[in-house]
């Protein structure tokens, strides 16, 4: 799939997002090698340990019907209301669920700024991941 085009599918799952006390919103698209695209929302909590990012959200949607295999997500957030002027890189949490399920080198992270795409492999976001 074309990388705007996951664009426009994590912009659609922005605004599905549960941020009642952030009232950051964040949408991503992930697609499995074999073409299929999972989207997720950041859905928050009140005890906020129990909130959970957009790209885990996806991730674990996908893992859950049963697909391991990815080749790229497109990650967009701004504050509710407001269009997307900034890049919205995964956290620390998210980067790390991802090296469990992807390959370093080749899986893509599409970050979009209302403007620009800039991608980056994993292993870019990730240079020194906890592995087996």
């Amino acid at each position: 799939m074309d990388k705007m085009d996951l664009v426009k599918l994590a912009i659609e799952a922005r605004e599905m997002a549960y941020t009642p006390y952030s009232h950051y919103c964040v949408g991503a698209a992930l697609e499995t090698a074999d073409g299929k695209v999972y989207k997720g929302c950041n859905i928050e909590n009140a005890a906020y340990g129990p909130t959970n990012c957009a790209e885990r959200t996806a991730f674990f949607k996908a893992v859950s019907e049963g697909d391991l295999k990815f080749t790229q997500i497109a990650i967009v957030g701004a504050p509710k209301g407001e269009q997307i002027s900034d890049f919205c890189a995964p956290c620390g949490v998210c980067r790390q669920v991802m090296s469990e399920f992807c390959d370093g080198d080749t899986f893509l992270i599409h970050l979009y700024d209302g403007e620009e795409i800039r991608s980056y492999t994993l292993k870019e976001l990730l240079p020194l991941s906890f592995s087996l």
